[in-house]
């Protein structure tokens, strides 16, 4: 029953999520292991189930607490934005959310440190990366917006929330040629921006226009 579960059937069929997955491709996506990943993630575990038949769209959904699961675009392209300029082994994710892009992000690098904000929703992702055998991740209950500075400095760092001006203390979380990929700007004019740390400055590269809720302090 778990099995047929995570493959999925009619609308979460293995042929539907070969459907998104030639969306994304036509949309620019090109590396193939995150592509993959889209593939083979059951995306529609990580959404109530009334919304399964749409979780192959490739549009964000609620997932609760105000908070969506990103589009699948958005997703590969954050990652593909974080692995496209070399190998990532200690990842920082602010902002697990159902833990969607955990779940793609996770098999691609060594290790991830994952803050979630809102405690229910990071209970819920532990519970679904558990049952597909992740087990290269690291969960805590805290302000995304300070980083995890334990657990760094991080060859990359993604952002799933739009802080209104690059978060500097972040960026000081970075390894020398680290990436932090993040949206930057308030509701309806934002873009998703790649920051790389170099030895004597950070190099700023603009990516795409993008909606995301806002970054928000502290926990609940």
């Amino acid at each position: 029953m778990a099995d047929l579960r995570l493959e999925g059937i009619g609308m979460t069929s293995a042929r539907t999520r070969d459907r998104l997955v030639q969306r994304l491709r036509d949309q620019g996506i090109t590396n193939a292991a995150v592509l993959e990943r889209i593939r083979n993630v059951p995306r529609h575990i990580f959404v109530d189930e009334a919304l399964g038949s749409r979780a192959y769209e490739d549009t964000a959904l609620p997932i609760g607490f105000g908070q969506t699961i990103s589009q699948p675009y958005i997703v590969a392209r954050m990652t593909e934005a974080l692995l496209e300029a070399g190998p990532a082994d200690n990842v920082l994710e602010v902002g697990t959310g159902c833990g969607y892009q955990t779940a793609v992000l996770a098999p691609l690098v060594q290790r991830v440190s994952t803050i979630e904000r809102i405690e229910p929703l990071l209970t819920r992702a532990r519970e679904r990366l558990k049952e597909l055998g992740i087990r290269n991740v690291r969960f805590r209950h805290g302000d995304g917006a300070l980083g995890w500075k334990t657990q760094g400095p991080f060859d990359g760092i993604l952002v799933a929330a739009a802080p209104l001006a690059v978060p500097e203390t972040l960026l000081k979380q970075l390894k020398v040629g680290g990436r932090l990929i993040v949206p930057i700007g308030p509701e309806g004019d934002q873009q998703l921006v790649r920051f790389t740390r170099r030895e004597q400055r950070i190099e700023r590269e603009a990516l795409a226009s993008v909606a995301f809720v806002p970054l928000l302090g502290g926990t609940s």
